[in-house]
């Protein structure tokens, strides 16, 4: 009995245990079942949100891969940049040199590619030049004749016949004297002052040319010949150029002559006026003497203020050909001017010059001719008992600052006028400076364009308004 009580009491509580257990399972199961619906939900919900350390460790990987071919792209781009830097600039050297040579057989090689011809000789005349070149000539001819001007360096034969191969070689030279000869002469015959550099690189040219032809044949324009073929180009080019500059002093000569001659007629004139208006006072107050001796008291109170009057007159033209003639006798006395066209060449631009005229006005409206669309404007005007002296030293202080630096004709400097006012008094000279030029017809000129531009802007505006004015654009 007791036996079966503690059976049932085992079974019974093994029967408990076991619904417990179930119990429990199906609460997990069902648990289970809750969390992963939750899952499920909250996948689907929150999804898109990425694990932070996760994808920072991914993009980092993903980085150093990407950095890498990065930067074996990079190096691939910088080593076929350099290996085209290389090819361009291999290309480019060759298109110069073909440029340069071709435009070396056109004449048209721009000036920047060489320098200011720097002269070989210093001949002081023309003629001197002219001398020099007939003796090149003549050694030229000398080369010839002796047959080393040029020379074939080897014996040839035609078939067997040594005769037929010196005959043969004859020709050749002769043929290449002449080809050299040829373009050597053209090239003289049309050398100036914009194509010397270009004519000595084409005879170099042409020389490297006609011996690299002729190396097969070992026959070769000698050096002594090509030097004497240069120095008869540099020679009649600085022949001309010597031509030109003495044509210009010659003209400059010339010019002076002229200022003198009219200066010379001025002094003559002025004298003779002088000396007309003396002769006449004369008269007057001799005239007027007589009358004074008949006139009476009151009568001679207004003759002798003719008197006074006239005499002064005769003072003043004494003076005027006192003056006259010590000029004339004075052949370095005279004025410096210093003068001013901003409306034909702008600002601080002054021209210096001198003229030994009684009345130095007369040359500036000279100058301020048809030759210039303005007149000029006179900035000072410097008498000095050595005009000539004070001009000099003024062209040759502010001589870097012509605007013209090849012909020393032309008197136009761009300098200010304090400059030139410090050279004048290191000279000892008195100046006065108008600093502002007048330049009435330019300035008015300018008004009237202005005045002009806007009429005609305002003629090419629209009498009514537009229909878009009206009513607008939409």
């Amino acid at each position: 009995m007791e036996t079966s009580s503690i059976l049932l009491i085992i079974v019974t509580f093994t029967l408990t245990v076991s619904i417990l257990l179930a119990y429990l399972l199906f609460q997990r199961i069902k648990s289970s079942k809750l969390l992963e619906n939750s899952l499920n939900e909250l996948t689907s919900k929150y999804g898109g949100i990425i694990n932070v350390e996760e994808e920072i460790e991914r993009r980092n990987k993903q980085f150093e891969v990407d950095e890498e071919e990065f930067k074996k792209r990079i190096e691939e781009t910088r080593n076929s940049l350099e290996e085209l830097k290389t090819k361009y600039h291999s290309a480019k050297d060759v298109f110069d040199e073909l440029t340069r040579e071709n435009n070396l057989l056109k004449d048209t090689l721009d000036l920047a590619e060489f320098g200011v011809y720097e002269p070989h000789f210093d001949f002081d005349t023309s003629e001197t030049y002219k001398i020099k070149l007939l003796e090149n000539k003549e050694k030229q001819k000398i080369l010839i004749k002796n047959e080393i001007a040029v020379r074939c360096f080897t014996d040839w034969s035609v078939g067997t016949s040594r005769k037929q191969g010196e005959i043969m070689t004859r020709r050749a030279i002769q043929l290449t004297t002449r080809a050299f000869n040829g373009e050597c002469d053209s090239m003289v015959a049309k050398v100036k002052w914009n194509n010397i550099e270009q004519s000595e690189k084409r005879i170099e040219k042409t020389f490297a040319a006609i011996n690299r032809l002729n190396k097969s044949n070992d026959i070769h324009i000698q050096p002594e010949f090509f030097d004497l073929k240069i120095e008869e180009i540099r020679l009649t080019y600085e022949y001309h150029m010597k031509k030109y500059e003495e044509k210009e002093e010659q003209r400059r000569i010339q010019e002076l002559m002229r200022e003198e001659e009219k200066a010379q007629r001025d002094f003559e004139r002025a004298i003779k006026e002088a000396e007309k208006e003396e002769k006449l006072l004369r008269q007057a107050m001799a005239k007027a003497q007589e009358e004074v001796a008949k006139s009476t008291e009151e009568e001679r109170t207004k003759y002798e203020a003719q008197l006074a009057e006239m005499e002064e007159k005769l003072k003043a033209a004494e003076e005027k050909s006192e003056r006259a003639i010590s000029m004339a006798q004075q052949t370095k006395s005279g004025h410096v001017y210093v003068i001013s066209n901003i409306g034909s060449f702008g600002e601080n631009i002054y021209k210096i010059g001198m003229t030994r005229r009684l009345e130095p006005l007369d040359r500036v409206y000279e100058l301020g001719g048809a030759s210039v669309p303005f007149r000029f404007d006179v900035h000072a005007m410097i008498y000095s008992e050595n005009a000539p002296e004070l001009e000099s030293q003024l062209h040759k202080t502010f001589n870097h600052k012509r605007l013209n630096l090849v012909n020393q004709r032309r008197e136009y400097f761009d300098i200010s006028l304090d400059e030139i006012a410090d050279v004048v008094r290191e000279n000892n000279e008195e100046i006065e400076f108008t600093k502002v030029p007048e330049a009435q017809e330019y300035r008015e000129s300018l008004v009237i364009r202005k005045q002009l531009n806007e009429q005609e802007e305002a003629s090419s505006e629209p009498a009514f308004p537009s229909t878009e004015q009206l009513f607008g654009t939409n």
